[in-house]
């Protein structure tokens, strides 16, 4: 499972190269995302050890193959179904009156 800082790296260089034709520099990813150049390496590593990006040739954001755009739907978080209140779901208020 992906952090939201690795998500967030991912989805800005899928975005990126949509939107521009190209990859952002790691310059450009401190930027966009608030973070030191260690952080934002960090977190590259740990996209491609996850292999959602492959990067061969670490000197330079243009030689990046993004994977998959993605988080694996496997890997996403499970949320919890809704409950409605008091057991019952109070259409009545809405369709009665």
């Amino acid at each position: 499972m992906l952090t939201d800082y690795q998500r967030k790296i991912l989805r800005i260089l899928y975005n990126y190269k949509g939107g521009r034709r190209r990859f952002p520099t790691i310059h450009e990813l401190t930027v966009k995302t608030g973070k030191h150049k260690p952080d934002v390496m960090a977190a590259l590593d740990a996209l491609v050890v996850a292999e959602y990006i492959h990067w061969e040739d670490r000197s330079d954001t243009s030689n990046i193959v993004i994977l998959e755009g993605w988080e694996r739907e496997a890997e996403k978080p499970m949320l919890k179904e809704a409950l409605p209140l008091n057991g019952a779901s109070n259409i009545k208020y809405w369709t009665e009156y």
